[in-house]
């Protein structure tokens, strides 16, 4: 989602958003939620900012085995749906980190509102410079959040280095197809500048040069295509919900859904998910 790069502050600035909290909040009213009976659900439409959003983040954590005694590092948390996602489900304490202090106020004060704060919380940190000691977590989670990074040996050698031996990476990334340049702008991206996409061969090739054993590994791009046609036919018919990811993105987000979209049917963009391991010895 979204991380720091060497180009931090064109990242930073892609995904700048005033009054995030108060926008969410007010969107949350306007479709009649209690906001003192607020429940994880209710804010799946915006804060699962990947694609298939919570039923993908339910279906990929499952393979995990994971339970309340893991210590889980979330990199690229933005709002921290898919954290509390985790912690809700299995009990497990998360840490999120993001690039953007503005997603982590709000990831915080939604944790909070849910009564998940002594199980999830959120700092704004650099992903190529995590600020932890090594061996710190169980597993690393991290959905559609390499796409802004370039230098992609150092982030999966930093996620290696805080992974305790035996622990767990699960990746579930955007990555470059066999059809040609992304069509510009999309979710991550207004213009090639911050785009660091790479192959999915080019990423299985970077994890195994860093001795990590592949566990899984899953083409996941036609449901992703699948899961943007249900949603497209939905928009159409019911037009854009109150609460949703348009909030996140501005004025530009009908084109970015719709380049999202081409790029996924012409095979432009791939996606992938998979599990890898750190060596136990």
């Amino acid at each position: 989602m979204r991380l720091v790069g060497s180009d931090s502050e064109s990242v930073a600035a892609h995904y700048a958003q005033r009054d995030l909290e108060q926008t969410i909040l007010t969107a949350l009213t306007a479709t009649g939620i209690d906001l003192n009976q607020l429940r994880a659900e209710d804010l799946a439409p915006i804060d699962e900012f990947h694609i298939g959003g919570r039923k993908a983040t339910l279906e990929f954590s499952r393979q995990l085995g994971l339970d309340e005694s893991h210590q889980v590092l979330d990199v690229g948390c933005g709002l921290g749906g898919p954290s509390r996602c985790l912690a809700t489900e299995f009990g497990c304490q998360v840490t999120g980190i993001d690039l953007s202090a503005e997603y982590c106020r709000t990831a915080q004060m939604l944790g909070q509102r849910l009564g998940l704060d002594s199980r999830v919380s959120y700092q704004q940190a650099n992903a190529l410079d995590l600020p932890f000691p090594d061996a710190r977590f169980d597993f690393i989670w991290t959905q559609h959040a390499s796409m802004n990074i370039a230098d992609k040996t150092r982030l999966y050698t930093e996620m290696r280095r805080v992974l305790k031996p035996g622990g767990r990476l699960a990746i579930y990334d955007v990555l470059a197809g066999e059809g040609g340049a992304v069509h510009f702008p999309v979710p991550w991206a207004r213009d090639p500048v911050i785009s660091h996409l790479i192959s999915p061969q080019q990423l299985r090739e970077t994890l195994v040069e860093l001795d990590f054993e592949i566990l899984s590994w899953q083409d996941s791009t036609e449901k992703g295509r699948s899961w943007f046609r249900r949603m497209g036919a939905k928009i159409k018919q019911q037009g854009l919900p109150r609460l949703g990811i348009h909030l996140l993105l501005g004025a530009d987000f009908g084109l970015m859904a719709q380049n999202q979209v081409r790029n996924l049917e012409e095979d432009r963009i791939a996606l992938i998910e998979a599990i890898v391991r750190r060596p136990v010895a």
